[in-house]
């Protein structure tokens, strides 16, 4: 009986150890290691680059072929899968490892992907070195004109997509080589109507240690050539990065355009649409009856996003200081402008929203009147869906017993197709530090002080959502819109009588009408003065909306322009100073 008991005991034993050694862990990167014996190898040739290289390198594996992996990385339900890891003086020739470790997005490592056939490809988003004059060194992917898109980065190197068989559970290793860079973007041309301009901004300079710059895409008006005498009132069009002044055509819709498929908006050939607006506002643009003014979009790409959200900031500099004292009085004198406060306007939506109220509120005498359109969080109590001061944890309700994720994105009928921790994960995988170049990073990095690093502090774990209250108590004092408003409102509140336009979609995709609520709950309670503004919001409306009932979304986000021009000329006529220039641009 006991040798009968050892036999079986020492055959359960055997049992035990071999399936435990043949079968891979199902667990997460960063909580214990997987037991996959796959691996990928990714190096570049030195004919690509014959120097030692720092950034982010990348592996996407997509099972889709109708485009490169590289474009098919994003927050919705047919994002692929895509890997990341740091790389530091990394040599030509020398192998960057991305193993069952390295954390990845939507599946967290490699170990976890099914057996099979996929195109596979390769990036290395490039980054340089900076030596700021605050003390700190960091490294950070440099904008190069593509607005802060390291998919389409001049300068970085890829491979070409390959087919793989990939199975974790076997032991090999596929090695990519980056055999491709990106080249460089050709500079935008004038026209008759559309003028580029850059300048060195000395306080950008200072604070990068390294020529920085400031540029604008400039919309002419009608007759401009024609009356030397006149002198402008200026817009400032706030939004993403624009390499030309989009949504000016001054030619017909291409009859040759192949017609694109909105997912977006379900419109059938929404590319022409766009053409067509295009060319309907060069018409109203040249008409008789137009307000004459200069328009234009800023270029303020930096090392962190796509633009600096025209404020000062401890990671980005003082972009703020510098659009306002440097480019805005250059653009003026270049293009007549009449360069007062009083002809100065601002209006943009989404993050271009946030960016009109927010310098109409931090330089109340330097504009006129803002209109802010479905913009960014513009209330931290409100910060999307998280309450950034009272909630524990941004990615779950905070709950004893349950688990319940918060939503990121939803449609106008409350569909939802990213969670907060989704959106962030991948931004994770594309950089560490706040250096993804995407929207909760920019956020992080334009709210934040800096940290020990050098690099913004975290307001939550990017890995596990637990927020940072004290980091928040910094963004309250700083970038909370509304309470920055209700705090100084008797200062700053005479000064901006009149001059706050809000508009917002009740579905926004990004619940930024929720921050809405509460601005509009203060503004309306506004005494000594009253604010004498604008809040309005649209039914069903998804992001981008500006304030049009009268037509569809897909078409208002079209017309911004045609909006809010007319509205500023009224704004003009009603509270020009006495002796103002009024008609050398009214022809």
């Amino acid at each position: 009986m006991k040798l009968f008991n050892k036999r079986w005991c020492f055959l359960i034993l055997f049992f035990f150890l071999f399936f435990s050694f043949f079968t891979p862990f199902k667990g997460y990167a960063g909580e214990g290691k997987y037991k996959c014996k796959l691996r990928f190898e990714i190096s570049f040739d030195k004919s690509l680059c014959n120097k030692p290289l720092d950034g982010r390198m990348l592996l996407m594996i997509s099972t889709d072929d109708r485009n490169e992996p590289r474009f098919q990385i994003n927050d919705g339900p047919n994002t692929q899968l895509i890997f990341g890891i740091n790389v530091d003086e990394l040599e030509p020739g020398e192998k960057a490892t991305i193993d069952e470790t390295v954390f990845g997005y939507p599946l967290k490592s490699i170990a976890e992907i099914p057996s099979g056939e996929y195109w596979v490809q390769a990036l290395l988003n490039r980054y340089e070195t900076f030596h700021r004059s605050d003390g700190h060194t960091v490294k950070l992917p440099m904008d190069k004109g593509e607005g802060q898109r390291w998919n389409r980065k001049p300068g970085n190197l890829y491979s070409t997509p390959k087919k793989f068989w990939i199975d974790p559970s076997v032991n090999k290793t596929i090695k990519i080589v980056l055999d491709k860079k990106i080249p460089p973007i050709p500079e935008p041309k004038d026209t008759k109507y559309i003028k580029h301009i850059k300048i060195q901004s000395k306080l950008l300079t200072k604070f990068w240690g390294r020529p920085m710059y400031l540029g604008a895409c400039v919309l002419l008006p009608e007759g401009f050539d024609e009356h030397p005498e006149a002198r402008y009132p200026l817009v400032i069009n706030h939004g993403h990065f624009p390499y030309t002044f989009t949504g000016f055509r001054e030619t017909p819709p291409d009859p040759n355009l192949i017609p694109v498929y909105s997912e977006r908006f379900h419109w059938e050939g929404y590319n022409r649409t766009v053409q067509e607006y295009a060319y309907k506002f060069y018409k109203d643009w040249t008409g008789p009856d137009f307000p004459r003014m200069v328009v234009v979009k800023i270029q303020h790409a930096n090392p962190y996003y796509d633009d600096s959200y025209a404020v000062n900031s401890e990671n980005l500099g003082p972009y703020g200081d510098a659009i306002t004292y440097e480019l805005i009085p250059y653009i003026e004198k270049k293009f007549r402008c009449i360069g007062k406060g009083w002809a100065r306007f601002l209006y943009g939506g989404s993050t271009g929203g946030w960016e009109a109220l927010a310098v109409q509120i931090f330089y109340p005498d330097e504009y006129n009147g803002c209109w802010a359109a479905c913009p960014d969080p513009i209330d931290f109590r409100a910060y999307t869906i998280v309450n950034i001061y009272k909630d524990k944890n941004a990615y779950y309700v905070d709950s004893k017993w349950k688990k319940t994720p918060r939503p990121g994105h939803r449609n106008y009928l409350g569909k939802i197709s990213a969670t907060l921790e989704e959106m962030n994960h991948r931004e994770l995988v594309l950089g560490t530090n706040s250096r993804s170049g995407e929207q909760w990073d920019i956020w992080e990095a334009v709210y934040s002080p800096v940290g020990e690093n050098g690099y913004p502090k975290r307001i939550w774990n990017k890995m596990t959502g637990e927020i940072d209250h004290s980091v928040a108590e910094y963004w309250k004092e700083h970038y909370d819109l509304r309470y920055i408003l209700e705090r100084d409102w008797k200062k700053i509140g005479p000064k901006l009588k009149g001059k706050i336009h809000i508009y917002c979609g009740d579905m926004d995709n990004y619940y930024l009408n929720n921050a809405v609520y509460l601005m509009e709950e203060f503004l309306e309670n506004t005494k000594d003065p009253y604010y004498d503004g604008e809040v309005d919001y649209g039914d069903r409306a998804e992001h981008c909306w500006n304030g049009d009932h009268t037509r569809p979304n897909a078409i208002s986000r079209l017309r911004y322009h045609q909006m809010f021009i007319p509205k500023i000329l009224e704004r003009i006529l009603k509270t020009a100073p006495p002796g103002a220039d009024l008609t050398s641009w009214r022809y």
